[in-house]
């Protein structure tokens, strides 16, 4: 009797137009090349990835299911078909790995479809336990596993990240026999054939409202600059990729590996962007921000969160930053012709609604102060929503305020906790319903008049038209009910990179 030990490795949708390499799934793929067959099916890719999955499953040799879950809208894909699979096919063994299953792994697991779920990186634990499975023995000491025992939610401890140039290249060339390649590099504001890459993993911060935290615990490990640097020029001179977005949750940690990258990448004119500090870049010297530019780099976005001191700290932001260096750093960013593009964090927890109302009001006329020193920065606006770290002074007074996630796992996909996953609408008890009015009202005035640079559609008419129908409401504080913004830009569709990327 044949083995039924080959993998599929399925991505759920993420995105309606554009998506990306799939690089967590490329790499668990990689954990396991030469070891067990897999198959990769990416549900951007495919107008029924049920079907795509079950032609596979009805050869009766794939005995294994991998699926990477963000929260937000790679959940409805992931809880539909991983629920339909356990149903129709139910000797197989379904792994979740991602930040969803990582932080929420109780309701995860109580869902009875999803049998393992890998908590972190999966370079050892994945094959391991597929190892295990197959052989029957104990897996209780892998790490970086989440499973049920008698009914009671087991955590394996975690393992210290790993060396990341000593892991196997990608299979790139094995992931264009199954889509090619270059469907994968879309046209965005950065080029015509845009990459996503990874090139380190975690982040040395605690900040208390970021989901990377949990799961990382303040560690971080990169590829060095010349790793980078040869896997990106083999997608580009086999594929044509012509701009970079990494996907680092922080790229810029190291300022010797970004200078290095810089210069490694010059040559090969090719545009990029990636994910910052304040606190850190702000410590780079100007040399070192000017062969960054030179380099190509034409963006980069940071997690600025809040202009008041006080919020910082109550985030565990950590390092450094302040309200006045991240004006201060704006204003640096000018004369690099580098964009800055700052986040902002609104609707944290208080004492009372006025005290919320009080800190939406400060961040509103924080933002405009930014842009006043540099109006070229982007701003991305998010409302909280908690994210369950452990011990987390902030995540209890979340709690005591009456927030409580779904126990259910199919109520997530319900469109109002979707919502919640993009941070656009976060049903926590201490931010009314007039409080998301005002940031939404604020965020469509300020989107009128400054148009985010990386959607490409919008031509430099439309961009006139709509910043001289905004800016009344923008200079007199007027921005209730701006349904003649809205309009416009739902006729024209206007993008919001923070929802549907670049």
């Amino acid at each position: 009797m044949a083995k039924i030990n080959k993998v599929i490795l399925f991505n759920p949708r993420s995105a309606i137009a554009k998506y990306r390499i799939p690089n967590s799934i490329l790499n668990i793929a990689a954990s396991i090349e030469g070891k067990y067959e897999w198959a990769i099916i990416d549900g951007n890719c495919e107008a029924d990835p049920m079907e795509k999955i079950e032609s596979y499953l009805r050869t009766g040799e794939y005995g294994y299911l991998g699926f990477t879950v963000m929260p937000g809208p790679q959940l409805k894909q992931a809880i539909e078909i991983a629920k339909a699979i356990k149903i129709k096919y139910p000797y197989t063994t379904m792994i979740w790995g991602g930040y969803f299953p990582s932080n929420q792994p109780k309701v995860v697991l109580d869902s009875k479809y999803v049998d393992f779920i890998i908590n972190g990186p999966g370079d050892n634990a994945f094959p391991l336990l597929i190892d295990a499975l197959e052989n029957s023995k104990p897996y209780e000491f892998i790490k970086n596993l989440i499973y049920k025992a008698d009914g009671k939610i087991t955590k394996t401890i975690k393992e210290d990240l790993l060396d990341q140039d000593s892991l196997p290249p990608l299979p790139y060339d094995k992931l264009n026999n199954f889509y090619p390649l270059g469907k994968f590099l879309g046209k965005t504001y950065l080029g015509e054939h845009t990459m996503a890459y990874h090139s380190s993993i975690g982040c040395p911060f605690t900040c208390s409202f970021c989901a990377v935290v949990p799961i990382y615990e303040a560690r971080w490990k990169a590829k060095s600059a010349q790793t980078v640097y040869k896997d990106v020029k083999y997608i580009k001179d086999k594929w044509g990729a012509d701009a970079i977005e990494f996907h680092d949750n922080n790229f810029f940690v190291s300022e010797k590996r970004a200078v290095d990258f810089s210069k490694l990448i010059k040559p090969e004119n090719m545009t990029w962007w990636g994910m910052a500090r304040i606190d850190t870049m702000d410590k780079f010297k100007d040399s070192s921000l000017e062969i960054i530019r030179e380099s190509g780099c034409k963006c980069i976005f940071f997690g600025a969160e809040s202009g008041n001191d006080e919020i910082l700290g109550q985030m565990d932001k950590g390092g450094t930053q302040t309200g006045a260096q991240i004006i201060r750093f704006a204003e640096r960013m000018k004369k690099f012709d580098i964009i800055p593009e700052y986040s902002f964090v609104l609707g944290m927890p208080a004492a009372t609604p006025e005290q919320v109302q009080k800190q939406i009001d400060f961040e509103i006329n924080f933002i405009k102060q930014v842009k006043a020193v540099n109006p070229k920065t982007e701003i991305v606006i998010y409302t909280y929503t908690p994210v369950p770290t452990e011990g987390s002074e902030l995540f209890k007074q979340v709690q005591e305020q009456g927030f409580a996630y779904p126990q259910i796992l199919e109520d997530w996909i319900s469109p109002a906790w979707e919502s919640f996953d993009l941070r656009k609408n976060p049903l926590t008890p201490w931010i009314k319903p007039e409080m998301i009015d005002k940031i939404r009202n604020f965020e469509t005035v300020l989107n009128g008049v400054y148009p985010t640079v990386t959607d490409i559609r919008m031509n430099e008419l439309k961009r006139k038209s709509i910043k001289l129908l905004s800016s009344l409401r923008y200079k007199t504080n007027l921005y209730k009910y701006p349904y003649e913004i809205k309009l416009l830009q739902r006729f024209w569709k206007y993008r919001q990179p923070e929802i549907q990327g670049f």
